[in-house]
């Protein structure tokens, strides 16, 4: 049974008729306690009335009385009788005692005077009817008054899971793209928690999903220029006759491609860094070694531009970090200060333990960001505008920064922008040591 409805109504119910029972049980045999008292009160009553009264006229009693009023006299002589009976007590007990007379029991009650003895009788089977009576009448109402009671618990279960009802019925009427927060309003208090919770999960869903939109918009964009230089390249590689003109139109139409083929691989590396993505793992990894291995990657682009790659790394810094995460943020560090720094300068780079951290700096001396523009240097897509750039750099992504940052937050990294002592851009990514360190 998991209906929360069906189970209220069960135990609730069930525990309704248990009182209803016991409550009836009782009322019962109190009814039928309190009706025997009462007559044999009334038996007592009687004799004691006829104690002190002089010579009883035969059949002054009414005959249809359940009472039978008996009185001997002192010598066990029988002087008088109520009404006439095929089988009466015969002999007196002093007090409240039961009498079996044949197949039948009489209660009595008997008083001793100085000259007789009187009996009130009355035949149990009698007591015990009306006793019954009595007490079905005490209980009659109870009885009655379970269905009402019933009812009344059924209609309570339902008006109390109302607002889940409502709730349910608003969900359910809701389709994949309806992320609108759901009615809060008149909830229970333990209720309100669970749509609270609810309301916060839509939101979480909602932004995830603009992010994810602006992100194939923004994409998509940025994807339309390098094919689309591709595909004139490829257009003008087809016309050109000239072999010197040829091989000029194929390296462009190669580093084309190389454009193209970076532009797709930093945007794979983004969408695996996005919020909500599936991550993998964070494990212990010595960070100075993987950055070593990352500027070994950027080497070819180095070479390409005559620029040197230098790495001050203090050995045993242990981070807990994913692997190909770091990699790419420690890469694309690199091939930003290399693109934004002039061809033949020196690129720096530091990991060094500050206290219980471990700080990775990389220095350039390109033309830097401003102070103003920092703040939204880690946007996606987002790049200066060309009069205060190079070529390089203004054929760029505008994904590396962003990339570093979405995989320094999944770190709990500490990331900032400084000016760098070589002139250009400093960046700072401070990592929380692990345990190993």
């Amino acid at each position: 049974m998991r209906s929360i409805r069906a189970r209220l109504l069960a135990s609730l119910l069930g525990a309704l008729l248990l009182a209803v029972l016991v409550l009836a049980g009782a009322t019962y045999r109190n009814a039928l306690h309190e009706t025997e008292a009462l007559f044999d009160y009334q038996l007592k009553q009687m004799a004691l009335s006829l104690r002190d009264q002089g010579e009883i006229a035969p059949g002054s009693a009414d005959a249809d009385l359940d009472f039978v009023v008996q009185i001997w006299s002192v010598d066990g002589r029988a002087i008088y009788a109520s009404r006439p009976h095929p089988a009466l007590p015969t002999r007196a007990i002093l007090g409240l005692a039961d009498v079996q007379v044949g197949n039948q029991t009489w209660r009595t009650y008997s008083v001793a005077t100085f000259s007789r003895v009187i009996q009130v009788a009355q035949p149990r089977q009698i007591r015990e009817r009306v006793a019954a009576d009595a007490a079905w009448r005490a209980v009659l109402p109870l009885l009655l008054m379970a269905p009402v009671l019933a009812l009344a618990v059924g209609w309570l279960v339902q008006r109390s899971l109302a607002p889940l009802q409502r709730l349910s019925r608003e969900v359910k009427l809701r389709d994949a793209e309806s992320l609108a927060p759901l009615p809060d309003g008149g909830l229970p208090d333990e209720v309100a928690p669970l749509v609270g919770s609810l309301n916060a999960l839509l939101q979480r869903l909602g932004a995830a999903f603009d992010t994810q939109r602006a992100f194939v918009a923004d994409a998509a964009h940025e994807l339309r220029s390098p094919l689309t230089a591709l595909k004139l390249q490829v257009q003008l590689l087809g016309r050109v006759r000239d072999e010197a003109a040829r091989a000029e139109a194929t390296a462009a139409l190669a580093a084309g491609v190389d454009r193209a083929t970076r532009l797709v691989e930093q945007l794979l590396t983004l969408a695996r860094n996005e919020p909500g993505s599936r991550q993998p793992t964070l494990k212990p990894l010595d960070l100075g070694a993987l950055v070593q291995q990352a500027l070994a990657d950027s080497a070819t682009l180095a070479l390409a531009r005559g620029s040197t790659l230098a790495l001050d790394a203090a050995p045993g810094l242990v981070v807990q970090g994913d692997n190909a995460g770091l990699t790419a943020l420690a890469r694309n560090l690199a091939d930003n200060a290399l693109r934004h720094s002039p061809p033949g300068a020196t690129v720096q780079v530091s990991v060094q333990r500050q206290g219980d951290v471990a700080v990775l700096t990389v220095d350039d001396s390109g033309p830097g960001i401003p102070e103003p523009d920092r703040a939204q240097a880690f946007d996606r897509f987002w790049r200066r505008e060309p009069a205060h750039q190079g070529m390089e750099a203004a054929g760029g992504s505008g994904l590396g920064l962003a990339i570093v940052k979405g995989v320094a937050d999944r770190h709990g990294a500490r990331l900032s922008l400084e000016t760098s002592p070589l002139g250009g851009l400093r960046v700072v990514c401070v990592f929380p040591l692990g345990a190993d360190a």
